[in-house]
């Protein structure tokens, strides 16, 4: 009995001192792993947090850049804004200025025309296409070769600004450009030939506007822009002419003012070029002194063509294009220039700021003077030569205008 009794107290005993190694031992570890498992969780939340700020941090951050980005946008908006009110402000005086302003009283006419229209050689040339004639487009009058060659002007130039004047027309133009000028005026209207007027008028609207003059009888072969060679910088032209006659017989006098001739029929330049300024300072003073002395004016009823040509055409034209070369101050050119420099001429020349083409440029296909076929690279414009109305209209003194000869000097 006693035996049985010590046998379940060692059994009771045994098993609690098991129970007591069992949670002695297990009892840390669970604690332990609580501990880790704690830590674990709070760094798990620490780090959510922190990341719940970042994106926030970076929310902010994106709100606060797109509001200064739409400021600024704002700023910059209101700044093109302002920048171009007052571009169309400075062109509005602009316009003012030229068409109100007055050059001092005692000027002469040469500083009154560069008062108004003064030359920047630096700036681009106009895109106008200018041209003239007696009837307007719509008119059963006008030769289907004319209106053919007038429309290729403006397909040729996309972007250019191509204008269409009458009798009317280019005198209202006249006077609204040059209203603070009133001897060029009275020149104008004193031009006993509407021949004359026509070319007085391309001079007076490219010294006033610029671009390209061309007249009705001609048809482009090629863009504008490519009559300046790769070669040449436009910044360094202000003006293109071409050759018109390199006569190389003695009769040359009988149809040409001068021995080499430089057209005008068709002629690009930038506003304010000293040539064009010079030309209608010498057109207006001799127009204005045949008046005074004669009481009027009029044409050489014998040599009707070869007056024109001395008094606003090709022979007036062409003197004050070599006056050009040869004074320094305004071409920079030391050395003389004569028209031997340009005979047999076969591909552009600048001169000072003048381009000079060959005769092939805007008289292709003629078969005299060197004048090349119109699939020729430097073939620019096709010259019909058939303004036939100029040797046709009454010219005071005459009741005809006959080509005949002249002893009129070379250059």
């Amino acid at each position: 009995m006693k035996a049985t009794v010590m046998r379940r107290v060692l059994v009771v005993i045994f098993t609690l001192i098991s129970l007591v190694v069992l949670l002695i031992k297990f009892v840390p570890i669970n604690s332990n792993n609580n501990l880790q498992k704690v830590l674990f969780e709070s760094y798990l939340s620490s780090l959510q947090r922190n990341n719940e700020q970042t994106l926030q941090q970076q929310k902010q951050n994106e709100e606060l850049s797109k509001k200064l980005e739409d400021i600024a946008s704002n700023l910059l908006r209101k700044q093109e804004e302002r920048i171009n009110e007052l571009e169309m402000d400075r062109k509005s005086l602009e316009r003012k200025l030229v068409c109100n302003s007055n050059p001092p009283e005692d000027a002469s006419l040469r500083e009154k025309l560069a008062f108004i229209y003064p030359y920047d050689s630096t700036r681009k040339f106009p895109a106008y296409v200018w041209q003239c004639w007696k009837y307007g487009l719509n008119d059963d009058r006008f030769d289907t070769k004319f209106k053919d060659g007038e429309t290729a002007w403006a397909v040729r130039n996309p972007g250019f600004v191509h204008e269409l004047f009458n009798d009317d027309t280019s005198t209202a133009m006249v006077h609204h450009l040059y209203k603070g000028i009133p001897e060029i005026i009275e020149a104008y209207s004193s031009l006993p030939s509407i021949i004359l007027k026509m070319d007085f008028f391309r001079y007076l609207i490219l010294l006033a506007r610029g671009g390209v003059y061309a007249d009705i009888d001609t048809h482009p072969l090629q863009a504008v822009p490519n009559w300046i060679p790769e070669n040449v910088s436009p910044n360094e032209v202000g003006m293109i002419v071409g050759i018109e006659a390199d006569a190389d017989d003695s009769s040359w006098k009988k149809v040409y003012a001068r021995r080499l001739q430089f057209g005008q029929w068709v002629i690009q330049a930038k506003p304010g070029h000293p040539i064009l300024r010079e030309i209608v300072v010498q057109i207006t003073q001799k127009t204005l002194d045949k008046k005074k002395k004669d009481g009027k004016t009029f044409l050489d009823p014998v040599n009707t063509n070869l007056d024109i040509m001395r008094w606003t055409g090709a022979g007036m034209w062409t003197d004050v294009i070599f006056t050009y070369f040869n004074d320094y101050v305004l071409s920079g050119i030391y050395t003389k220039v004569t028209w031997k420099d340009f005979i047999n001429l076969e591909v552009p020349k600048l001169v000072s700021d003048v381009l000079v083409l060959p005769i092939t440029s805007f008289s292709p296909g003629i078969g005299t003077m060197g004048s090349k076929d119109e699939d020729d690279p430097l073939a620019f414009v096709r010259h019909y030569f058939e303004c036939n109305w100029k040797h046709k209209e009454p010219v005071a003194g005459s009741s005809s205008s006959p080509l005949a000869g002249s002893k009129d000097k070379s250059f």
